[in-house]
């Protein structure tokens, strides 16, 4: 094997350096190139994907809810109505089988 030549490795080290400067160049240029696209976007904040805007309830609208909650006012209040009722029999039922027990007691 025969070594190569002072002027061969010369060459072979001058390719090798033209290589490497193409390279450092491509890469120049893409960092470049990143640098003025970062510049020339502007930092947007990111959008919100629901809507808020939402439309305004109707006076249609309002106008049902509180029919609905004047009927469910009124059903609250029968509803009292049967239990203070319910609350008074058992009461007098409670009386008078208490009476009566009083007087079964006595007859014995």
């Amino acid at each position: 094997m025969t070594e190569p030549t002072p002027l061969a490795k010369a060459e072979a080290a001058a390719r090798e350096a033209a290589a490497n400067t193409d390279v450092a160049r491509i890469v120049a240029a893409v960092l470049a190139t990143q640098q003025a696209v970062q510049q020339q976007t502007p930092t947007q904040t990111p959008q919100c994907p629901h809507d808020h805007h939402k439309p305004r309830r109707s006076a249609g609208e309002w106008i049902g809810i509180a029919c609905a909650i004047c009927v469910g006012g009124v059903g609250i209040a029968f509803a009292s109505l049967a239990l203070a009722i319910l609350g008074g029999v058992a009461a007098i039922i409670a009386l008078v089988l208490r009476d009566m027990w009083r007087d079964m007691q006595k007859g014995r």
